[in-house]
């Protein structure tokens, strides 16, 4: 288990955490509604909610809680916003599937799309950049970097994995998929700099 931050810092980064989990579930749940394509880990969510009709927000838990048994053999730490976002995104995501409505149009499903992809940019700069422990999925793959494995083969291989079986369990691939793919990583990398908590320093 990582060590708590001193109460001043966790009175910091923690609205910051919570806030970025808030965004990332209520993001996805836009891409859902849109039905145009999600990403690869959402695939596999939905995949599985289509087989067993468990609400996709559940299933995102239950498979949060799953990939962390999987950090046992990679000895990776949690934090408390790995067990905050394990149960947060998808409670989120239920919450906010049962107030949308379909989309009337398809310029508004292209709007929940887009619109779904920025705001899962900036909830993973601000989650992220809390700096209180990554996701279950997220660390799955820096472990397995630990054990010698390129970071992009182990997340290439992993959200494969995912899109694959989602897919064969009846998730939606689509522009939103390719999107997200294409997307959520340069979003990330330009607003995880501007949103990252800084250790303060005292000044004498």
């Amino acid at each position: 288990m990582l060590p708590l931050p001193a109460r001043s810092e966790l009175q910091r980064r923690l609205p910051r955490l919570l806030g970025g989990l808030f965004l990332f579930g209520f993001g996805t749940a836009l891409m859902v509604v849109a039905d145009l394509g999600l990403g690869p880990w959402d695939v596999f969510h939905q995949g599985v909610s289509v087989h067993t009709s468990i609400p996709i927000g559940s299933v995102v838990i239950i498979t949060g809680i799953a990939v962390l048994v999987l950090w046992i053999p990679l000895r990776e730490r949690i934090g408390i916003g790995t067990l905050l976002n394990a149960v947060l995104i998808g409670v989120v995501m239920d919450l906010t599937l049962l107030w949308l409505g379909t989309p009337p149009s398809t310029i508004i499903r292209w709007l929940y799309l887009v619109g779904g992809v920025l705001i899962v940019g900036v909830g993973s700069g601000y989650y992220i950049g809390a700096g209180l422990g990554p996701g279950p999925r997220d660390g799955l793959m820096t472990g397995l970097a630990k054990r010698g494995w390129p970071i992009g083969l182990a997340r290439f291989g992993v959200e494969l994995m995912a899109l694959i079986g989602g897919w064969l369990l009846g998730g939606t691939i689509g522009a939103g998929t390719v999107l997200f793919a294409l997307g959520i990583g340069p979003l990330v990398h330009v607003l995880l700099p501007r949103l990252t908590v800084r250790p303060v320093t005292s000044s004498r």
